[in-house]
This record gives C-alpha cells, structure tokens and sequence, in this order.
C-alpha cells in the first residue's frame, strides 16, 4: 500500500481535498470497484464518482477492498439534473449514499445547472441541508458557467467548495478559473485529456519527449501548475499509476506557451446551457 501521493488543497469550508483524482465516468461496477481499489494501493485518496454513471456500488465496493478505512479516502458524487429540485435532490442522496454503502461523502455536487429547468438554486438548497447534516461534509457544483454561479452567489447562503468542469488545453476556461479563484471556489477539472484525443498532438508529443514523461503526464502536470484539482479516468493499472506520477517535474514557460498555443475552444461535452 502506498502513501498518499497527491498533494492536498484546502477548500474554502476549511476541509482537505486530494488535487489529483480517479475519476470513473463510463465504467462499469465490476471495473469501478477494480479500479479504485487499484487506484487507493497506488497512492490516489480521491474517486469521482455520480449518480447517472451508474457505478455508485462498484465504487464503494473498491473503497472497502482498498483496506483503506473510510476517512482515509475522499469520495465525491453528485446529483443528475433530471433529479434537480429540493426533495427530489434528498431523495437522490439518499439512494446514492445507500448504493456506496457510506453514512456520509466528502463532496457532494450538483451535475448540471439545466439552467432552462430553472431548478438548480433550490437544488443547492438541498445540498446546504445535507451539510448542516454532517452527510455531505463539502458541497460544489459542476458544470456551472460563471452566471450559475453569481446566482448561487446572490440567492444562497452557501459558497460551493468546487466546480467541476470541461477542461484541458482545447478548453482552458481561463476566465472562469480566475472567476471562481476570486471567489474562493477551487475549479476541478474533467476530460482532463480530451478524452484522449489532445494526446495526438505532435507539440506534446515534443515536451513528453523534453521532460521523459509521457504526452498525459505533461498535460496533467499543466493541469496541477495551474492550481486546479484534476481527475483523470482510467480502468487500466498501468495508466492509473501513471496519471498519478506528475508531482517531480516541472513545465517551464516555453512549455506553457506551447500548450496555450493548443486552444480552440472545442469540447468534448455539451455545453452546460444546452443540457436541459
């Protein structure tokens, strides 16, 4: 068993979070609990998990046969947007801390604002209520542009803790890191990788080759430099280990400006007003 490999960032609810992750979207249970349990041996503290991915079990089932004890391991779900709504959110809460098989969970998030369903302010009321609870010890969002965000802001007595969303070197939402920076959220990142597809990329495959490491570690390091929480997805050993091994080096200036040259403003998801 392995130390804690990833560095910790303090929320501003004054809890810990582990900044690099196992996130595992588009796995099954049977590959989740593999996974995580993997995942925990080799030093990650951190799994990512949700409702709508349907592997809430498997998760919680690779927690425990981590070895690890409970408080040992950071573990984040969140709530579908077709369940946004006050008591349809406590409900949901409720079966996913049944399917993980936990009395509480680190972080529990809202997925999508479905901003067109206008639900999402009393939906964060619903999570301001699990934290008074004590059952979900920090509260975020995911997947909130900066309007969401100054709604929640304006409404609700609860600043979220994170907001997790798209973004990797296509995507950098630069302007809505330095937004929820100035307002004390810490932005964590998804797709990390585009999916994989930023890795074919002949510029990274060039700084991979200055730093020996490989085109996925250089982009998860730019993710770590940039102060953002990341959580890579991956159900095989090797890769896990790996996407983990970005804490010994360091990108350099030049290196930075190769990567912002990748920009485009393409995402690998919906946009966030689009998912209703």
């Amino acid at each position: 068993m392995l130390d804690a490999l990833s560095p910790t960032i303090t929320l501003n609810d004054g809890h810990t979070m582990p900044q690099l992750g196992l996130g595992v979207y588009k796995t099954t249970d049977a590959e989740a609990t593999h996974a995580v349990s993997f995942a925990l041996q080799h030093g990650y503290r951190l799994v990512d998990t949700a409702a709508m991915y349907l592997n809430e079990r498997g998760v919680g089932d690779g927690v425990r046969a981590s070895g690890l004890a409970r408080d040992e391991v950071f573990v984040t779900t969140k709530v579908w947007f077709t369940d946004n709504g006050y008591e349809s959110t406590l409900r949901s809460f409720d079966e996913s801390l049944d399917r993980l098989g936990f009395d509480y969970v680190d972080l529990y998030m809202i997925h999508w604002p479905a901003p067109r369903n206008d639900k999402y302010v009393d939906t964060w009321r619903a999570l301001e209520r699990l934290r008074d609870e004590g059952r979900a010890r920090s509260i975020g969002v995911a997947n909130f542009h900066a309007k969401h965000l100054e709604r929640l802001l304006g409404e609700t007595d609860v600043l979220p803790a994170v907001n997790q969303v798209e973004l990797h070197p296509w995507l950098p939402q630069t302007e809505l890191t330095v937004f929820d920076r100035s307002h004390g959220i810490l932005t964590q990142d998804w797709s990390p990788l585009a999916r994989g597809h930023v890795l074919d990329s002949g510029p990274l495959a060039a700084l991979a080759a200055k730093h020996g490491t490989s085109p996925a570690q250089v982009v998860l390091r730019w993710h770590v430099q940039r102060g953002n929480a990341v959580i890579p997805k991956s159900v095989t050993p090797e890769r896990i280990e790996q996407n983990i091994d970005v804490f010994d080096f360091e990108l350099d200036a030049d290196d930075l400006a190769v990567i912002a040259s990748l920009e485009s403003g393409e995402r690998t998801g919906v946009d966030p007003d689009d998912r209703n």
